[in-house]
C-alpha cells in the first residue's frame, strides 16, 4: 500500500469508528448503552488491525496495543474496548501523518529487493549465473537510486557509476564499502548488456553480498 491510501484508509476507519460509536449511544466519556454489534466490531477490528500493522509494523507500540484489546476476554462485551481501539487507531494516524513512524518507502523497497536478492542466489545454486546477474544488479542499482534519493540527491536519469559517485562525493559511502562498490557498475553493464563471458560467478555472488548489506543497513 502507498502512504496515500493508508492515509484515505486511516481516515474511513475513523470516520466509520465514529459512527459505530454513535450508534451504540456514547454520551461523553460514559458508557455506550449498547455495545457495537459483534460483526460491525469485527469487521472494524480486522480491519484496524490490518491497516495499523502495515503502516507501523507488527513490533510497534500501536499494533501491540490493538493486538492485547482484540485477545482480551472482556473485548466482546466491554464498550470501552471498542473506545480504545478507536483511541489507538487515531493516535497510530497522527504518528503515521507526522512522519513518526518510519520510513514506508524503505521498508516497502527493503522487502522488495530482499525478494529479488533470494530469486538471485536461488539462481546460482540452480547454476544460472546470468539470470542471477540481472537480478542483484538490478536491485543494487534501484536501491543505490532510491537510497541516493532519500539523502537528497538528484539521480533518477543517471547511470550506476554516476551514482556511486554521487554517493561517495557526499560522503554516504566510505570504508570496505566504497572499494567493493567501486567495482559494481562494470559487472552491471556486463549484466545489462549481456556480455556474460565477462562475467563471473565470484562476480555475481559479489554484487549479491554487498546488496543484502546494503539493504540491511539502509532499508
Amino acid at each position: 500500500m502507498t502512504e496515500e491510501k493508508i492515509r484515505q484508509k486511516f481516515q474511513s476507519l475513523i470516520e466509520e469508528g465514529k459512527q459505530i460509536r454513535s450508534k451504540a449511544g456514547w454520551n461523553g466519556d460514559e458508557y455506550a448503552r449498547t455495545f457495537p454489534s459483534s460483526i460491525d466490531f469485527q469487521r472494524f477490528k480486522t480491519e484496524v488491525m490490518n491497516i495499523v500493522k502495515s503502516a507501523c509494523g507488527a513490533d510497534s507500540t500501536h499494533y501491540g496495543e490493538l493486538k492485547r484489546l482484540a485477545e482480551s476476554k472482556e473485548a466482546a462485551t466491554n464498550s470501552y474496548y471498542f473506545k480504545d481501539f478507536l483511541g489507538v487507531l487515531e493516535a497510530a494516524q497522527r504518528d503515521f501523518d507526522g512522519g513518526y513512524l518510519f520510513d514506508l518507502e524503505k521498508r516497502i523497497t527493503g522487502e522488495l529487493f530482499g525478494d529479488f536478492v533470494n530469486l538471485s542466489k536461488a539462481a546460482m545454486r540452480e547454476g544460472h549465473k546470468d539470470v542471477a546477474a540481472v537480478l542483484a544488479c538490478a536491485a543494487l542499482e534501484d536501491a543505490l537510486k532510491r537510497y541516493a534519493r532519500g539523502q537528497g540527491l538528484v539521480v533518477d536519469d543517471q547511470v550506476m557509476q554516476a551514482v556511486v559517485n554521487a554517493l561517495k562525493g557526499k560522503g554516504l559511502v566510505s570504508g570496505a564499502q566504497k572499494s567493493l562498490l567501486d567495482a559494481m557498475p562494470k559487472v552491471r553493464d556486463f549484466a545489462m548488456h549481456a556480455n556474460w563471458a565477462k562475467i563471473t560467478a565470484e562476480d555475481v555472488s559479489s554484487v549479491i553480498g554487498f546488496v543484502e548489506q546494503f539493504l540491511m543497513s539502509h532499508f
